[in-house]
């Protein structure tokens, strides 16, 4: 692998595209789509300016979590290779730092909105933890994204922290139906980041990152992805049956060829970075179809 801080091979709208990610803010959507959708679901009723408000807070919470990521980890030394960081791209990370921070303060700023207008400030409180509690994945002196516990995290705040948060905000108040579909929401978010760490073993291992991927090897790794894939589709059927969630959600099994492509590919190309390296993209279109089609379930 190349140390040069720039890619011949690659045009800079690519890079500039790789940074920002676009896709990937699916992560932000697909917990605000659910919450809502069962809460629609539950009441029949959606308060579409409170909807919008706090799906743009999320959107900027993370972009916040991703710039903040960048910056952290340009500190270790762990992106020394990733030529699509921004913190590379730009040459800039004070730059970087504080528009991240700027994101974070128009993500805690919308929050607030809606809790000022409820007169409820639980929204805010568990924003708040969510944020807390993304930063300890590469913050410091936390940084516990490097001790192999990111996806513990990921599953936590964008499973059932985002998705009653959201059912939160339309509800003023909890449903274990909304808590329930949220381990779906976790499992797919967290496969991504899961995901994300096969092409970048030797980099993670220099830095002292101590990912799955690390810990298990490619090979190990690779024969988890079926298992955690199964559960989306088993968990979804075994609530079905149980009447916690509507029959129109195993609409989600739609979503299952992306599952297998998901499946197929890493096993195929596990320990060949430069071809396994978009399998989070994969998983990121089976998180965000399995997501829209899941709540769709329950709108209808």
């Amino acid at each position: 692998m190349t140390t040069k801080s720039v890619a011949p091979s690659n045009s800079a709208n690519k890079l500039w595209f790789a940074a920002i990610k676009p896709p990937m803010y699916s992560v932000a959507v697909m917990p605000v789509w659910v919450g809502t959708a069962v809460a629609f679901a539950e009441t029949r009723a959606i308060n579409t300016a409170i909807f919008i408000t706090y799906l743009l807070a999320s959107i900027f919470i993370l972009a916040w979590m991703n710039l903040s990521n960048d910056v952290f980890d340009s500190e270790t030394g762990i992106d020394a290779n990733k030529h699509h960081s921004l913190v590379n791209l730009t040459g800039d990370k004070s730059l970087i730092f504080w528009l991240g921070n700027a994101f974070l303060a128009l993500g805690i700023l919308g929050s607030s909105a809606i809790a000022w207008w409820q007169k409820d400030f639980t929204l805010l409180a568990i924003v708040l933890v969510g944020c807390a509690l993304g930063y300890t994945y590469q913050g410091p002196p936390f940084r516990l994204g490097y001790q192999g516990v990111g996806e513990i995290i990921c599953f936590i705040c964008f499973g059932p922290l985002a998705v009653s948060a959201a059912y939160y905000s339309q509800t003023q108040s909890w449903s274990s139906t909304s808590l329930t579909a949220s381990i779906i929401i976790g499992i797919t978010t967290s496969l991504i980041l899961f995901c994300s760490h096969f092409h970048q073993v030797k980099d993670d291992l220099a830095a002292g990152k101590r990912s799955p991927i690390v810990r298990l090897g490619t090979a190990r790794g690779a024969q988890l992805i079926p298992w955690f894939c199964g559960f989306i589709y088993a968990l979804t059927l075994l609530f079905t049956l149980l009447g916690l969630f509507p029959i129109q959600t195993l609409l989600i099994f739609a979503s299952l060829p992306f599952a297998i492509q998901l499946t197929r590919h890493v096993q195929a190309y596990h320990n060949q970075p430069d071809k396994v390296s978009n399998c989070k993209f994969i998983a990121v279109a089976l998180h965000f179809w399995s997501g829209l089609l899941f709540g769709l379930g329950f709108v209808l």
